[in-house]
């Protein structure tokens, strides 16, 4: 047997390992363990005799969150997506793979990858998109810069993943060309990415657990996408040692009970109600645990599992280590920290640039951009804090955050002045209600403007709002939504009385601009009373100061919406049997009709469209033409008098045929490019690879003959040039 010190091929290395491991330490290296740390998401630990180090994981959609510890708070994923712009995730990938090394973390439980199917999720601000070829690139480029830092990626959660309610145990019930089309095609994009990682959700798809998913984890990630990588479980997410293992689950996390749960006890909500029992319903039961130690040991000896399959599930593993440099020399690894960056001047400005650039500019009637030396009303119920992100493992705790009131007032050269209007709205959080964690846990301790969650000064009324915005040139409204892991949206309504403040604030100031924090589509009722609309998302800690630069102008507001906005009767899982789902099973019969798609063909107009966004500058298109089968090309002119960005989408509309259905339009590329006034270039759209293609069931992805329009414009509901590409049989 070789000696493993001496190995030098990374492969080698640990072929080494496999054959110097006993069986006992194999087990240990696919469960895991408590981390004596106490930073980890979830801990390895490691091989003394054989040099093989501990092994953490981390949270990190939205920054590092490793317990006790700071990192940047960057905007959430769906702000990303907003930008339009791949090279800004992969930016924020490495600058989080650089803050988890420097937080002695080797693995980040990112990117989110799941497509935006139900608009009331409470996670979609952790994911990318409605749209598959949007999500796909971006989670490609978040992946990409994930590794960049010899950090594992971790896309999460495969597959169907695309409701809360009742996550732990409803089954999507979908067919295989939907599920090739829409839900399988970012996680395909993120294994030809190279990433390390793949974890299985908690659902059920077609009821099969994805834990013990054959066909989709042993067959088609491992199998014909030749994923090489390790399969993680969600947290406390393995069903079974037998079906997990033979399935190709590699590592079941965390593979302990928490502490203060009994094992003996049932998993019991005991008192709660309301919004906590909600949450409760959402958690997987904590007392089914550790099946990869002693069960999986038991089938191993008993033939139930083969010894070859335990000896794939390690070489994965020490392959994903032995990648980001683990295996390279002897200790723990930890110096890796001296290569990484925490908090990083770098980082803060990511952060906001990022934030700025997802901002989507909805509505506007000539208030915006502002004039510096306005008197401006700064209004809502939380404008004293920055919006860090949704509730869950995606929580971030910052070094420094900027409030909406400090951004705006630190900006303005005019006179600010602050108010409430309604009381404050509560965050939101899983770790309110988990029975194992401390009273700190998910705790956010805000930012340096001082003022967080200050509840000094007079009762807000909306009496009080209208007054500040009576006496302003321009009133700035704050609103936000409610979204946590584990529970989904009652409905698409702004939470508390923050409907009524905007229309109190409208009428008292027909100059009012309102600014939404949310996680997804919201329904905007009084969008017509006011001057100006912008969504922000989820900004994270450069909320303010981000914010402050679209309002005023310094930056041009070039997000594009990357769901579409309606209200929720309209959506097409507004049917019970879709969503939440009947008896345990959410039946995806809307099919490809997801988003976009839906509402192009019922004939139904969004009250946004997907890849909406106005800007401050105007832009013309001129002179459309198909450079090959790949790429189109277009002149575009900015014809304002300032500068801008603008996001040119192309968009397929495939030729009529009465045997198969389709939408009647799919994004099939999209490109941004930055003009000045007057300036005009020419732009190439590359087209996806799936651009003209279908799935079918029998042949595989196939592209029909005939010709194909690719329209080119601002979204799916405005086009301004066409061409067509023919496709011969």
């Amino acid at each position: 047997m070789d000696d493993p010190d001496e190995s030098t091929d990374g492969t080698d290395r640990v072929a080494a390992l496999l054959e110097a491991l006993t069986r006992a330490e194999k087990l240990r290296l696919v469960r895991g363990r408590d981390d004596p740390a106490g930073t980890a998401t979830g801990y390895l630990p490691g091989v003394e005799r054989l040099d093989v180090p501990a092994y953490r994981l981390v949270d990190g959609p939205l920054g590092v969150r490793a317990e006790g510890e700071r990192a940047t708070a960057f905007p959430a994923s769906i702000a990303v997506a907003a930008t339009f712009d791949p090279d800004l995730a992969r930016a924020k990938g490495a600058a989080m793979a650089r803050e988890a090394r420097a937080l002695g973390q080797d693995c980040l439980l990112a990117p989110g990858t799941n497509l935006i199917r139900v608009p009331h999720c409470g996670r979609n601000f952790e994911y990318y998109a409605e749209e598959p070829t949007l999500a796909s690139r971006t989670v490609a480029a978040a992946v990409a810069g994930i590794q960049s830092a010899d950090v594992v990626a971790t896309v999460k959660h495969y597959v169907a993943n695309n409701q809360e309610a009742d996550r732990v145990r409803v089954s999507a019930e979908v067919d295989e060309r939907t599920l090739r089309e829409l839900y399988l095609r970012p996680f395909r994009a993120a294994v030809d990415a190279g990433v390390g990682s793949v974890m299985t959700a908690y659902n059920r798809v077609n009821g099969t657990y994805m834990s013990d998913h054959e066909r989709l984890v042993g067959e088609v990630l491992k199998g014909e996408w030749g994923f090489d990588g390790y399969v993680v479980s969600d947290w406390y997410g393995t069903e079974s040692a037998v079906g997990a293992a033979t399935a190709g689950l590699d590592l079941e996390m965390p593979g302990v009970s928490p502490e203060g749960v009994d094992e003996d006890d049932a998993w019991d909500p005991g008192d709660l109600d309301g919004e906590a029992a909600d949450v409760f319903a959402g958690l997987p039961d904590a007392t089914k645990a550790g099946l990869f130690g002693d069960p999986l040991r038991e089938a191993i000896e008993t033939g139930a599992v083969p010894p070859e399959r335990l000896d794939d599930m390690v070489r994965r593993v020490l392959g994903q280590m032995g990648r980001i440099g683990l295996l390279d020399g002897e200790g723990d690894g930890r110096d890796r920290r001296d290569e990484g960056a925490l908090d990083a001047p770098e980082h803060r400005d990511l952060a906001e640039r990022i934030a700025a650039r997802g901002t989507v500019l909805l509505e506007n009637d000539g208030v915006l951009p502002l004039s510096a030396d306005a008197d401006v009303a700064v209004i809502g119920p939380n404008v004293d804090e920055a919006k860090l992100g949704g509730g869950g493992s995606s929580e971030t705790t910052p070094f420094q955050s900027t409030s909406p009131a400090a951004g705006v007032t630190a900006r303005a050269d005019g006179e600010v002045t602050v108010a409430r209007g309604v009381p404050r709205v509560p965050e939101l959080s899983l770790f309110d209600v988990l029975p194992f964690v401390g009273d700190d846990e998910g705790d956010e301790d805000g930012g340096d403007d001082g003022d967080r969650g200050d509840e000094s000064g007079p009762e807000p009324s909306l009496d009080g709002a209208a007054a500040a915005a009576r006496e302003a040139d321009v009133a700035v409204v704050f609103v936000r939504d409610r979204t946590t892991e584990a529970k989904d949206r009652d409905d698409l309504r702004l939470p508390g009385e923050q409907d009524a403040l905007v229309e109190a604030v409208a009428a008292a100031n027909d100059r009012t601009v309102v600014v939404v924090y949310s996680g997804g589509p919201v329904e905007l009722p009084w969008r017509e009373d006011v001057a100006a609309i912008l969504e922000a998302w989820y900004p994270g800690q450069a909320d303010g100061d981000a914010v402050a630069s679209v309002l005023y102008g310094d930056r041009d507001p070039s997000g594009r919406l990357p769901v579409t906005f309606a209200p929720e009767d309209r959506y097409p899982t507004a049917d019970e049997r879709r969503y939440p789902g009947v008896d345990g099973r959410a039946r995806y019969a809307e099919g490809l009709f997801v988003g976009y798609r839906h509402f192009d063909a019922a004939g139904v107009a969004p009250t946004y469209p997907f890849g909406h966004g106005l800007s401050y500058a105007a832009f013309a298109y001129r002179d459309a033409e198909v450079v090959d089968g790949r790429t189109v090309r277009a002149t575009v002119e900015n014809v304002s008098e300032r500068a801008g960005r603008e996001v040119v989408q192309a968009y397929v509309r495939p030729p009529e045929s009465p045997a198969v259905e389709r939408p009647p339009r799919e994004l099939a590329g999209f490109a941004t490019v930055d003009l000045d006034a007057g300036e005009r270039r020419t732009v190439d759209v590359d087209l996806d690879e799936r651009a003209l293609g279908r799935y079918d069931p029998d042949e595989g992805w196939t592209v029909d003959p005939g010709t194909y329009a690719v329209e080119l414009g601002r979204s799916s509901r405005d086009q301004r040039l066409a061409v067509e590409v023919d496709v011969g049989d």
